[in-house]
C-alpha cells in the first residue's frame, strides 16, 4: 500500500485516508445513507440508521476496546522481574544492548513551555524506556521524525532528546529523526543499530502497537539483530461492568487505536 500511494504521488494523504476509515465516519455515513432512505424505502433506512448509531456507541465503549486488543492484536505480555535482571546481567557481561524507544507523535508548540514538546503517548514510552534504562544499564534511544500530517518544525527524536536529558535526567544514547511511520522507523533505526554493531534490542511501545511493529522490526534486522518486545500501557480500561459499555472518550481512542493497527497491517505499514 505505502507503494502504491508513493507511486501515484499522495504519501502524504495516509493520515487523512485513515482518517475516513476510522470511526465514526464509517457509521455517520450509515446514519446519513439510512435517513435518504428512510421516505421512499421506510425499513431498510431505519435499519441503516439503527446500525449507524449502534456502531458509534459501540466504537466509544472502553469494553470493546479491550475486547478488540486482546482477539484482534495480542500484544505480547510486559517484561517480568526475571527478564528484566537478565538483561541487566547482560549489560553487565559488556553485550552488545540498546533499548529502542518508538515515538508517538510530538506538539510542534506546547504555549506553556514555549517550545515542541511530546504528545502523551510518546511522554509515556519514554519513561518507561528511561525506566528501563534504569533498571537494566543499558543504553536508550529514540526514533521519530515529522509525521506524515504534522507541521515543520524539530522532530520528534529531537524533542525526545531534550526531554530526557532535562526533564528524566537521562541523556539520550543516539536518535534517528528521520522516521515518517512505523515502517520507517524500523528501517532507519534497524540500520543505524548494525553500523553500531548491536546485536540485540529492546522495542519499548505501547500494547497495542507492538505486534505491528515487533513484525517491522524483525523483517528489518533479518537475523542480524534479536528483537525483544517490552510493551507498556497494557493496562485493561475497564472501569466496572456497566461504565465499560457506556460510551466514553478513552473508550472511543481505544476502540480507534486497535482498528488503526488492523488498517497498518492490512496496507503493510
Amino acid at each position: 500500500m505505502n507503494n502504491l500511494l508513493a507511486l501515484i504521488g499522495i504519501e502524504s494523504w495516509k493520515p487523512v485516508l485513515t482518517a475516513l476509515l476510522l470511526p465514526p465516519v464509517p457509521m455517520l455515513l450509515l446514519v446519513l445513507a439510512g435517513t435518504r432512505l428512510i421516505l421512499p424505502r421506510r425499513r431498510p433506512g431505519w435499519l441503516l440508521v439503527l446500525l449507524g448509531a449502534f456502531g458509534i456507541w459501540l466504537s466509544a465503549c472502553a469494553g470493546i476496546g479491550d475486547l478488540l486488543t486482546r482477539t484482534l492484536l495480542h500484544p505480547p505480555p510486559a517484561l517480568g522481574s526475571a527478564q528484566i535482571a537478565q538483561l541487566r546481567r547482560d549489560v553487565k557481561a559488556h553485550q552488545a544492548l540498546n533499548i529502542v524507544v518508538l515515538g508517538a507523535g510530538r506538539e510542534a508548540l506546547a504555549p506553556e513551555y514555549g517550545s515542541a514538546s511530546l504528545k502523551h503517548g510518546s511522554l509515556e514510552r519514554l519513561r518507561y524506556g528511561v525506566w528501563l534504562s534504569r533498571e537494566t544499564g543499558a543504553p536508550v534511544g529514540f526514533s521519530g521524525g515529522i509525521g506524515w500530517s504534522q507541521d515543520v518544525g524539530p522532530t520528534e527524536a529531537e524533542v525526545a532528546e531534550r526531554v530526557a536529558a532535562k526533564d528524566f535526567g537521562l541523556p539520550l544514547e543516539w536518535i534517528e529523526s528521520q522516521s515518517r511511520d512505523t515502517r520507517e522507523n524500523a528501517i532507519r533505526t534497524v540500520a543505524l543499530l548494525k553500523r553500531a554493531g548491536v546485536k540485540r534490542a529492546v522495542l519499548v511501545t505501547h500494547g497495542w502497537h507492538m505486534p505491528r511493529a515487533l513484525r517491522l522490526f524483525k523483517i528489518a534486522a533479518a537475523d542480524q539483530i534479536e528483537i525483544v518486545p517490552a510493551p507498556m500501557g497494557l493496562a485493561s480500561l475497564g472501569q466496572g461492568p456497566v461504565l465499560d459499555w457506556l460510551p466514553s472518550a478513552e473508550g472511543f481512542a481505544r476502540v480507534r487505536q486497535v482498528l488503526r493497527e488492523l488498517l497498518g497491517r492490512l496496507a503493510g505499514d
